[in-house]
């Protein structure tokens, strides 16, 4: 009975032992690329498409519209708003158009009512760092990148874990993953807004997780700092269709 005692319990060590190897930062960021799809699903992916609304909350004035994103590998991404101004603004404006690309290597904002300006710095390392397409997860050993385990915690009733991804350059992020199917919940990162004064924390929450070629792609996007609150439902999304590189650039000067 002791010999039968002491291989359970030797068993019972193994497995334990198992799968606390299993919960390493690598594998838990394997097991997340498998649930979104797998590699060689993500891997065919070279642009995408998605189109929907957005409602933007600054200072308890809410604003709202359409919104059109396009991403296209290796890391390239621009987000297109217009948001109605007419009721806040006695219709003296109309809408206010918010347009932000990175072409890879430089990035740009439009915003019709405080004018435009080039990205640099911080702001323009967080977009670089954010564009990567499909996932900065995919290839992010080969880019530099390092991932650790940051612990558990929870995201709304979900127990998730934690992973803290350093990027070769730029702020880190801490990643909250679904501790059973590895779904992407949530993004706590430092951002970099020259309106508030430089540094300050965002919470990207992400919700909805729908097929589309394969992959899961979270239709539900919040997003929460110190300068407003953000919410992203997407209605379509394309995969691999034509997009012009003018399109990521800085507009011509007229």
């Amino acid at each position: 009975m002791r010999a039968v005692a002491c291989c359970a319990a030797a068993t019972l060590t193994l497995l334990c032992a198992a799968q606390a190897q299993a919960q390493t930062a690598d594998e838990i960021v394997e097991k997340h690329l498998a649930a979104i799809g797998g590699r060689a699903a993500l891997a065919r992916l070279e642009s995408r498409i998605a189109r929907g609304t957005i409602s933007v909350s600054v200072q308890g004035v809410d604003l709202a519209g359409p919104v059109e994103i396009y991403s296209k590998a290796p890391n390239q991404l621009r987000s297109y708003a217009k948001l109605d101004l007419s009721q806040v603004s006695g219709g003296t404006v109309g809408e206010v158009v918010v347009d932000q690309r990175c072409d890879g290597k430089s990035g740009f904002l439009r915003n019709t009512l405080q004018g435009d300006r080039d990205l640099t710095g911080n702001p323009l390392q967080s977009m670089l760092n954010t564009a990567v397409f499909p996932t900065p997860l995919l290839n992010y050993k080969e880019a530099g990148g390092k991932v650790e385990l940051a612990g558990k915690d929870t995201v709304g009733d979900r127990p998730v874990l934690v992973v803290l991804y350093s990027p070769k350059a730029g702020f880190p992020f801490k990643e909250f993953f679904d501790a059973e199917n590895y779904q992407l919940l949530r993004v706590v990162s430092k951002t970099d807004i020259p309106e508030l004064g430089g540094e300050t924390e965002q919470t990207v929450d992400y919700r909805d997780y729908r097929e589309v070629d394969g992959v899961k792609i979270a239709f539900t996007q919040s997003i929460v700092n110190a300068a407003q609150s953000i919410s992203i439902t997407l209605q379509t999304v394309e995969h691999n269709k034509p997009i012009d590189e003018s399109m990521f650039s800085k507009p011509v000067a007229k």
